[in-house]
């Protein structure tokens, strides 16, 4: 039992060190951590001034391209949902045999390099005129992301549904209720944890998807999402305040991956496959 805390507690620091570095770098002088030959591990001098600047850069691309990263990320998860229930509702009404069969083959695409199918879309939109058009950026990033996020939505709401008693629609169906009051007012509320898993799970993808975004959006700061764009500030000497912004910006990751931990249940990651 000693052991297996000791284990814990060194995995622990294995994952928080990266943290703890980028706080460092955030809330001390740019001279004790980015610009210092030997870098300090303690917090030494507390400051606010790398976290105002970072919110100053110029044209505030960081926070531009951040509030552009949550459009897109919300689309994915709403999109994903709508296209995921019905999806995992057939899935679930058919054979395992068959169902099974078919979760695999919509898992083909997140099993094949990015690249391969990022390139043609990217072709397809800019045959189509909106690639380098602001306001359609925001959708042709959400379309091409939810080619990987759709597999594991149907996947995890699928396990909800095949997780219901399968009487239960039939019991509302012979008491009267037609198919969409049976779907609506008993299904979805049952399997609401599901979906809500689901949900969370293609935001959290879509927020730091990095290989979509860089190919289907343009380059330009005032297009690009905030992994792309944190990239191009890194590349163009400004780590200080990419690593500050970054900090800031994993805040509402960190809350939604604290509330995603109570609903990680191995049901509705297992059960999408059965048989």
């Amino acid at each position: 039992m000693v052991l297996i805390y000791i284990a814990a507690i060194i995995l622990a620091i294995v994952f928080f060190f990266p943290i703890w570095i980028l706080i460092l770098t955030a809330f001390q002088p740019s001279n004790l951590t980015v610009y210092s030959k030997y870098p300090t591990l303690i917090l030494q001098t507390f400051t606010l001034s790398n976290v105002i600047s970072s919110f100053n850069t110029p044209s505030n691309g960081l926070v531009g391209s951040l509030l552009r990263s949550l459009e897109v990320a919300f689309i994915v998860g709403f999109l994903g949902l709508g296209l995921g229930i019905p999806a995992a509702y057939g899935l679930s009404r058919i054979t395992a045999r068959v169902s099974n069969k078919i979760i695999v083959l919509l898992f083909l695409v997140n099993m094949m390099p990015g690249l391969v199918i990022a390139i043609p879309i990217a072709s397809d939109f800019i045959r189509l005129g909106i690639q380098n058009t602001s306001p359609y950026v925001v959708f042709s990033v959400a379309f091409a992301q939810e080619l990987v996020v759709l597999p594991l939505t149907v996947f995890v709401i699928l396990g909800g549904f095949r997780s219901l008693p399968k009487d239960l629609e039939n019991q509302a169906r012979v008491d009267g209720a037609n198919f969409r009051t049976a779907f609506a007012e008993l299904l979805i509320p049952l399997n609401k944890i599901a979906i809500l898993v689901a949900f969370l799970l293609a935001w959290m993808t879509s927020w730091d998807e990095f290989t979509y975004a860089v190919i289907v959006a343009p380059i330009a700061p005032s297009n690009t999402t905030f992994p792309v764009t944190l990239q191009n500030y890194v590349s163009y000497g400004y780590p200080l305040i990419s690593a500050t912004f970054a900090l800031v910006a994993s805040v509402p990751v960190i809350i939604l991956a604290v509330f995603l931990m109570k609903y990680l249940k191995g049901g509705y990651l297992s059960g999408g496959l059965v048989g």
